[in-house]
């Protein structure tokens, strides 16, 4: 597991490299990429996983955004996405651009998911992506040891998401010490299992209400 981890985050670092090629090509200096990883579940009684998201963040000169694109070329595993991760996405959108004051007209966002699975749908990974839009945004970087597993609100909240021990797993094998989640995760009945979990991984659980909150344990920064 801890090779195929490895070999998984070296495909990451190539196909970041691709995207910064395209992105010169595109819009030049003025984009940003940023990686951020999303914890997800494959199916009833089956192992979780942890999917790469790499955002790419444009400034054009149309003013008719915010506009998002999703690149689905299927390369050597699953980066398709269902219709739930799509509008997941989009309110993470609409959260990021309320949360920094921007109507985001000359946004263009481009997002492709990486994941060991066919196709990627829910919206747990959308937490993670408001992140990872804010820190494109913004310029900053994401804590190497630190995931998400939480739907956003297009008003900046966090909710919670199922799933949440088999996550931990999967974040534990792929050696991230922290997760973050939706402070209203401890009313779900998995609760107890999870804390359960996290303890014998080693791995700290933090709370979080807000985007705000979430982006500073993800990055160390505030919004």
């Amino acid at each position: 597991m801890e090779k195929l981890t490895v070999l998984l985050k070296t495909f990451l670092l190539l196909i970041v490299a691709t995207f910064l090629s395209a992105t010169v090509a595109h819009a030049g200096s003025a984009s940003r990429v940023v990686s951020v990883p999303a914890l997800g579940v494959q199916g009833e009684g089956l192992p979780g996983v942890v999917n790469y998201i790499l955002i790419q963040f444009d400034r054009t000169a149309a003013q008719d955004g915010p506009t998002v694109q999703f690149s689905e070329i299927n390369l050597g595993g699953g980066s398709l996405v269902g219709d739930e991760w799509k509008e997941g996405v989009r309110r993470a959108v609409r959260a990021v651009a309320q949360a920094v004051g921007d109507d985001g007209r000359d946004w263009l966002i481009t997002i492709k998911n990486r994941s060991m699975t066919a196709l990627t749908d829910g919206m747990s990974a959308s937490a993670a992506v408001a992140v990872g839009i804010m820190a494109a945004y913004k310029g900053d970087a994401i804590g190497s040891d630190v995931a998400l597993s939480g739907q956003i609100t297009p008003d900046g909240r966090l909710d919670v998401v199922g799933g949440l021990p088999v996550k931990i797993e999967a974040a534990s094998s792929a050696h991230y010490r922290t997760i973050v989640v939706a402070r209203d995760q401890m009313l779900t009945p998995d609760w107890m299992l999870s804390n359960e979990v996290a303890s014998r991984r080693r791995i700290q659980l933090i709370q979080a209400e807000t985007l705000e909150e979430a982006y500073q344990a993800m990055t160390g920064k505030s919004r």
